[in-house]
């Protein structure tokens, strides 16, 4: 039996879609060449530009309707930029993105408005991105006084009491401050915020990170339900693998500032080609001691170049045991390596790197060099 939300007029009489049941569907949201540098300059009157940082450098992603696509990556990968270009937090220095055929980055005013509305986003911080002068009815209904046609004055009260109750939080709470919950609770009002607009797309970045493990649970179970009863589609950004694969339908692995893997999440989980991706889920804990014991762990070994400085050829190439000369000459296209396409093994998902095919093989300190990152 298929649940709808009655509360929310876009839903009204439409089944509902989880993310976890999602087929794949015309896309709602299209990203491509997204690209967001930063200008490096040096002078103080007369400023100098001596370089850029790259923080986003040639992103393609698809979202279709109902869909949780997750984006994990290191700290410093571009994840955030990239979600705050998504809701035009941040303008681009180049790419399109297309939200129903139309590129969002031409827009201004009111049309930039409208599509905003049915886009949203959930912060990292609980913490910091509730305004602690404002009640939580005033900070779940600030939306409105931007789209007074969402909910009338005189029923904005009850909008907000019944944001409070879909997220599980008691409707009497509307008068409370911030300060006068707990981490998880906040969430909850952020993610109650997001919703107050009835938007198609919620972009999570690292939603559940500042919070308690139990607490993470609580609030990952609750982002699934609403996909559920509010037909929502997620970008769902996040360093934690392990939460990722529980929510997403595919995975995007992102390294200094590109998408070097992507796929479904049991080709990614299960089959990855990529050498970084491999060795970020070698990383992730087993709870089996048996399965951990035998499992092979990759670390690796030197730092993480700058964005401001980025390798030639395959960005990933100073860290790679797979390197060799031609990926520092070539950079390798995010594409099915050929030998998968030929239907010669699991992995039919797109990886950016040109020996793909190749099974790992666990390298060595004496053999890479330095220390571990």
């Amino acid at each position: 039996m298929s649940r709808r939300c009655t509360r929310c007029p876009r839903d009204a009489g439409a089944p509902a879609t989880s993310g976890r049941r999602h087929s794949m569907a015309e896309a709602i949201l299209e990203v491509r060449d997204l690209v967001k540098h930063y200008p490096l300059t040096q002078g103080v009157l007369f400023k100098k530009k001596v370089g850029a940082v790259r923080a986003v450098d040639g992103v393609d992603l698809d979202l279709a309707a109902g869909e949780t696509l997750g984006i994990v990556g290191e700290s410093g990968c571009g994840k955030s930029t990239l979600a705050k270009m998504l809701v035009q937090l941040e303008q681009p220095t180049a790419g399109t993105i297309r939200y129903q055929g139309e590129d969002i980055t031409r827009l201004s005013g009111r049309a930039l408005k409208a599509v905003r509305r049915n886009i949203q986003m959930v912060f990292q911080d609980p913490y910091t991105s509730l305004n602690p002068r404002m009640t939580v009815g005033d900070i779940i209904g600030e939306p409105f006084e931007i789209h007074p046609e969402v909910a009338p004055k005189g029923s904005r009260r009850r909008k907000v009491q019944d944001l409070l109750d879909v997220v599980g939080l008691n409707p009497e709470y509307i008068n409370r401050y911030p300060h006068q919950f707990s981490g998880g609770q906040r969430q909850r009002i952020g993610i109650a915020r997001g919703l107050a607009l009835n938007p198609e797309i919620i972009i999570c970045d690292e939603p559940v990170s500042a919070l308690d493990v139990s607490v993470q649970a609580q609030v990952i179970n609750l982002l699934d339900r609403l996909q559920s009863e509010f037909s929502l589609s997620y970008v769902f950004i996040a360093h934690d693998l392990s939460i990722v694969r529980h929510i997403s339908d595919r995975v995007g692995v992102m390294y200094l500032g590109r998408i070097v893997e992507i796929g479904r999440d049991a080709e990614i989980y299960d089959h990855p080609t990529h050498p970084y991706t491999q060795a970020l889920l070698s990383a992730v804990p087993v709870p089996d001691p048996e399965a951990r014991a035998h499992r092979e762990r990759i670390i690796l070994y030197g730092d993480v170049p700058s964005p401001a400085n980025i390798p030639s050829g395959c960005r990933f190439r100073t860290r790679c045991w797979k390197a060799q000369k031609r990926c520092e000459l070539e950079v390798p296209l995010l594409e099915v390596p050929a030998v998968f396409r030929a239907g010669e093994g699991p992995a039919r998902h797109p990886s950016a790197c040109h020996f793909a095919e190749e099974k790992h093989v666990v390298p060595t300190e004496e053999e890479l060099g330095g220390g571990p990152a």
